[in-house]
């Protein structure tokens, strides 16, 4: 079948994801080239973790922002602007290592950040203009797809930047990913649709901060949710790994690289496992993150064990992508269904805008309570935070999916 037999919507919906991998790819690679590369060059759990600050607050920032202006002037422009400053951020890094400062890099890894969360904001509000009001479990499918397919390719993205890091070295790396999302970005400013997510009526200011208690809870729940994952993933598992296992940078990107695409595949299959259309959202929500917070303070019970701890963790680590996975499909499923259709990338974005503020969290305790207190202490930190979570969850709506219209001004 050519594209062109395909349906206007379809033919977009593939567009966004393919504009949505590429730059996952790249974002991934980037994020472990950084990890990578500076712990090479000395520097400490915390200092690493002082790179991604400027990258995670300007996420909160973006996403906040980034949704009004979606809605006040289309989808299309704030996922181009997210692909070019993307390149621009690429471009920094690129310079010889003297000139890497501290500074200079969370200056890049800032840009970065803003180009990611309009880029992601983007691609999941254009999926709610794409399918029919009607067709919800269409709906779940479709963010199921984008979401977990995003995360595959963010896994490949990490034993990417690996593996160019050990091959070109650092700049040169550097070089050879900005040449290839450019293409890209040229590609999606003649192809994408203009207007895409244009607010039908005037988007005021004010209404960047949601009314809807149910966005507001599930946007709460998403911020400790995240905090949970990136305690103990995001900086303390990789320099675990390297400082204490003597891992090289590939086998640490190779085994973060497999557990985000296991993940992602999981995602991709989420709406098997959750049922949502039988079942209310505050049970299947509450059921999920409640099953996921016994994980992280079991794998930490077993690094006290004489009996193969650093297999127990690794095991522990996809058990807990599974579960994690499921949680953060149905949670990206239920801020698209919560959202008003006329102004969705506000919703989102401010629901995104919790997601960006839990991973900034979560970002810097790692570096923090790893370098005092080490891994275990970070997965208790990571159960504490899930079973914040769960208690959100559980003041979710009760309706099920089949009950309620995603567009109903009963939530708002």
């Amino acid at each position: 079948m050519l594209l062109t037999d395909l349906s206007h919507n379809v033919r977009q919906y593939l567009l966004i994801t393919a504009n949505y991998w590429a730059f996952t790819l790249t974002d991934g690679a980037l994020r472990m080239m950084v990890i990578l590369f500076f712990h090479q060059q000395g520097y400490s759990p915390l200092e690493i973790a002082s790179l991604f600050v400027f990258y995670e607050f300007f996420g909160v920032v973006t996403n906040l922002l980034g949704g009004w202006l979606g809605a006040k002037f289309g989808l299309n422009r704030t996922m181009n602007v997210g692909l070019f400053l993307q390149l621009v951020a690429l471009l920094m890094l690129a310079l010889p290592t003297p000139a890497l400062t501290v500074i200079w890099v969370m200056a890049a890894q800032a840009l970065s950040g803003v180009a990611k969360d309009l880029n992601k904001m983007s691609a999941k509000s254009a999926i709610k203009l794409l399918v029919p009001e009607e067709q919800q479990d269409a709906l779940y499918r479709w963010i199921a797809t984008l979401t977990g397919s995003k995360n595959t390719l963010k896994g490949a993205g990490f034993f990417l930047g690996g593996a160019l890091l050990f091959q070109f070295g650092f700049q040169a790396s550097i070089l050879i990913m900005t040449f290839s999302l450019m293409f890209v970005w040229l590609v999606s400013l003649f192809y994408l649709k203009r207007d895409l997510g244009k607010a039908s009526k005037k988007v005021k200011f004010k209404q960047l901060f949601s009314k809807s208690k149910a966005i507001n809870r599930l946007a709460l729940a998403r911020l400790f949710l995240f905090a949970s994952r990136d305690v103990w993933f995001v900086i303390a598992l990789p320099v675990f790994l390297a400082r204490q296992l003597d891992w090289s940078h590939s086998q640490v990107g190779s085994l973060l690289a497999c557990w985000i695409i296991f993940y992602g595949i999981v995602q991709t299959q989420a709406p098997k496992f959750t049922r949502i259309k039988s079942k209310s959202y505050r049970t299947v929500a509450t059921g999920w993150a409640l099953a996921l917070s016994a994980i992280p303070a079991a794998i930490a019970f077993t690094q006290f064990s004489n009996f193969h701890p650093i297999n127990l963790l690794i095991l522990g680590l996809f058990v807990f992508g599974f579960v994690f996975a499921v949680n953060s499909a149905l949670h990206s499923f239920l801020i698209v269904n919560f959202s008003d259709a006329d102004a969705v990338s506000t919703d989102v974005g401010f629901y995104y805008m919790a997601n960006a503020a839990g991973r900034l969290l979560g970002t810097l305790l790692s570096g923090w309570v790893f370098q005092e207190h080490g891994l275990t202490a970070c997965l208790l930190v990571s159960s504490a935070f899930l079973s914040v979570a769960t208690l959100i969850s559980a003041t979710l709506p009760g309706a099920q999916c089949s009950n309620l219209s995603p567009r109903s001004n009963s939530q708002r």
